[in-house]
């Protein structure tokens, strides 16, 4: 786990560090210089590219990983990288070809409600495009052990071009029309910025040989495909179906609440960024012992970080609020209901990963797609009723479902379990929290208030943490952090 650790906690650190440029982005600048309107037709567009990218990569950034450690010449590993980079253009010749010749009407059915989405579809899959190669590239990166800097050019610098193009809207350098357009190229300049890397770190070889085993990697990218399809339509199907009923403007506020809640899926992020290639090695070469350590290993660790960002964000949600806008407050409860959504996926660990890379991998992925299509429907039943409230009801039911079935999956046909008591003991321990520090206020500014409370919580947390020993991983960290600043 040393690696892991390492690379986790600096990914970490660069996600929440992205995450500070994105609330400052999304709670200040977006509502403020964009507006209700063409902030949320920014949230559509790039929901609506996160659905379509997973088509358009063709499953590959996944394939990649699974199939590259079979692989042990140079030579080998070049051909093989230069097969799978050809794979997306079987979906991007079509895609494109049918997007230019049925515009129109693709359009026509987009904006139905909305009339300001037609003008923009067209930017939808490039935008895919950009995010599929990128993911293709930093997956290159990621098999040879160095995701810091992927994760950083994602997180952060993607961040800091939009806040730059934020900025420029304000001081009217460009108009809010032009900022929609601007986004794409900061996509765009992250997939070359990511290409570069990739090539530094093992050079990209565009020779195209058919590897030996190409069936098979058609077979597991077709089926990938699908799977990242699914679990992508589950994060992001709401915020595109939203614009099929409500104004558009609503799902900026859908948007502002979701950013929020998604906070708490960071630690998971970046632990994936490095347990992911190892889960890969590990079904490889079959050690399943180290793999189900590996599992009850990234749950716990997972669950005690991701409960802590959960509580401190439910405890100071109603006085974060007061900050933005007043048409916004209406998001509370979709971030209570995301909220508890990503916590639960949170303490699944890397069972993602562990699927992924299984010879079972065909079976889930016809649970994702019937839990696909109830989140469709549970989204057009419970929008027009509720709102954005009925898209977070219809997310928590869905993805609550989804991992709920990888879990079992994984445990009946694997044999491999993630949790133990200390689950429960860390679970405890945040409703604990959450119950001690949300019911009261300081009677103090918004921001002095949070900042004070997250002070407290965050110190009595670690400390139950640590006394409890629930993770000999995060302990060691919290040790090394004393013994640094002298107070051992």
């Amino acid at each position: 786990m040393g690696i892991v650790i390492n690379q986790s906690i600096k990914n970490t650190i660069i996600t929440y560090i992205g995450f500070a440029i994105g609330a400052a982005n999304t709670l200040f600048m977006y509502p403020h210089f964009l507006g209700e309107e063409f902030y949320g037709l920014t949230s559509y567009l790039l929901s609506s590219a996160n659905v379509l990218f997973p088509l358009m990569a063709f499953g590959v950034h996944n394939t990649l990983i699974k199939f590259f450690s079979e692989y042990k010449s140079k030579e080998e590993k070049k051909q093989f990288l230069g097969f799978v980079l050809a794979l997306p253009l079987l979906i991007i010749l079509p895609v494109f070809i049918i997007s230019i010749l049925g515009y129109d009407s693709i359009a026509s059915f987009l904006s139905r409600k909305n009339a300001i989405v037609y003008d923009y579809v067209w930017q939808i899959p490039l935008i895919a495009l950009c995010m599929g190669y990128f993911e293709i590239f930093y997956a290159w990166v990621k098999v040879h052990l160095q995701s810091v800097y992927g994760n950083f050019l994602k997180e952060i610098g993607l961040r800091i071009l939009i806040s730059i193009f934020l900025i420029g809207v304000n001081y009217q350098v460009i108009n809010v029309e032009q900022f929609i357009t601007a986004t794409m190229f900061a996509y765009l300049i992250s997939m070359l910025l990511m290409f570069f890397y990739a090539n530094k770190v093992q050079p990209i070889s565009f020779a195209f040989k058919i590897p030996k085993n190409s069936k098979a990697i058609l077979v597991y990218s077709s089926f990938i495909i699908l799977s990242g399809s699914v679990a992508n339509m589950l994060l992001d199907i709401d915020k595109t179906m939203l614009n099929q009923y409500i104004e558009i403007k609503n799902l900026s506020y859908y948007s502002v609440a979701i950013f929020i809640a998604t906070v708490i899926a960071v630690p998971s992020r970046s632990m994936h960024q490095i347990t992911y290639p190892i889960t890969a090695k590990l079904m490889i070469e079959n050690k399943y012992d180290e793999l189900n350590d590996l599992y009850k290993k990234t749950s716990i660790t997972l669950q005690i970080v991701g409960g802590l960002v959960l509580v401190g964000i439910l405890v100071n949600i109603n006085q974060l609020y007061t900050l933005l806008p007043k048409n916004y407050s209406g998001g509370v409860l979709v971030v209570f209901l995301i909220g508890i959504s990503k916590y639960f996926d949170l303490i699944l660990g890397n069972n993602n990963a562990i699927i992924f890379n299984s010879k079972y991998y065909k079976v889930v992925l016809v649970l994702g797609l019937l839990l696909a299509f109830f989140a469709i429907t549970l989204n057009a039943i419970l929008i027009p009723i509720y709102y954005i409230n009925g898209a977070a009801i219809a997310t928590l039911i869905s993805i609550t479902l989804y991992s709920i079935a990888k879990l079992l999956f994984v445990v009946i046909q694997m044999k491999l379990f993630p949790f133990t008591l200390k689950n429960i003991y860390a679970l405890l321990i945040s409703l604990g929290c959450f119950l001690l520090f949300y019911f009261w206020d300081f009677p103090f500014h918004a921001i002095i208030n949070i900042g004070l409370k997250s002070i407290l919580l965050s110190g009595l947390y670690v400390l139950l943490i640590y006394k409890a020993q629930l993770s000999e991983e995060i302990n060691d960290v919290i040790s090394k952090f004393i013994n640094k600043i002298g107070l051992n």
